[in-house]
C-alpha cells in the first residue's frame, strides 16, 4: 500500500502525542481503528496505517544536507516574519538566547551521554531563541543536535550565500 508523505507525518505525530515514542508501536497498531480515524479513514474498513518499516524509512529519509537547509530556512523565516511585523518601529535590541535542553534517555541509546549537571543520561540539544527589545515572547529560530558544537552559532546570522554553500556541501549548521 502507498502512503502519502502527509499521512506518514500525521501518523507519526499522532502516535507521538498518544505516547508511542518509536516506530515499533506501529506494528501492533496497524489495524487499530483510532489511528485510522485520526488519518481520516474509515475505522473498520479503511486502509491500514503505515507499518513499522514504512515509518522507519520515512523517519530516516532525511539527509544531512536537507537538515542544514531546514535549519537555515527556519532562521530565515523567523527573521523575515519579524522584519515584516516590526517594520513600523525600529528594533533597538535583539537578544539571542542559546539554551541546552536535557532530554532524558533510558537504556543504551545512541548519542546519549551522561551529564553530571542533570544527574543522568540524556541528549542535550541546544535551542536558540530570538527576543526583540523588551517583548516577553521569544521565538525559536535554531536547534542544534545533541553533541554538536555551538561555536558556529554566529553563522546563523551570516551572509545567506555562505549558508547556501554550507547546505550544498552538507556541513553542519
Amino acid at each position: 500500500m502507498e502512503h502519502t508523505l502527509t499521512d506518514l507525518l500525521r501518523q507519526r505525530v499522532f502516535l507521538l502525542v498518544a505516547g508511542y515514542e518509536d516506530c515499533n508501536d506501529a506494528a501492533h497498531l496497524i489495524d487499530d481503528p483510532i489511528p485510522r480515524t485520526l488519518l481520516g479513514r474509515d475505522p473498520v474498513n479503511g486502509a491500514a496505517i503505515a507499518s513499522k518499516p514504512t515509518l522507519s524509512r520515512f523517519e530516516n529519509a532525511v539527509d544531512r544536507r536537507s537538515l542544514v537547509r531546514l535549519g537555515h530556512a527556519l532562521a530565515d523565516t523567523v527573521i523575515a516574519r519579524h522584519q515584516k511585523r516590526l517594520r513600523r518601529r525600529q528594533v533597538r535590541r535583539i537578544t539571542i538566547d542559546l539554551d541546552p535542553t536535557d532530554d532524558r534517555t533510558h537504556g543504551q541509546q545512541q548519542l546519549s551521554l551522561f551529564n553530571a549537571h542533570y544527574g543522568g543520561w540524556c541528549f542535550l540539544p541546544v535551542v536558540g531563541f530570538l527576543q526583540f527589545d523588551d517583548e516577553s515572547e521569544q521565538y525559536l529560530f535554531r536547534q542544534r543536535a545533541p553533541g554538536r558544537s555551538c561555536r558556529g552559532e554566529r553563522g546563523v546570522l551570516r551572509d545567506p550565500r555562505a549558508r547556501d554553500r554550507e547546505a550544498r556541501e552538507g556541513l553542519s549548521p
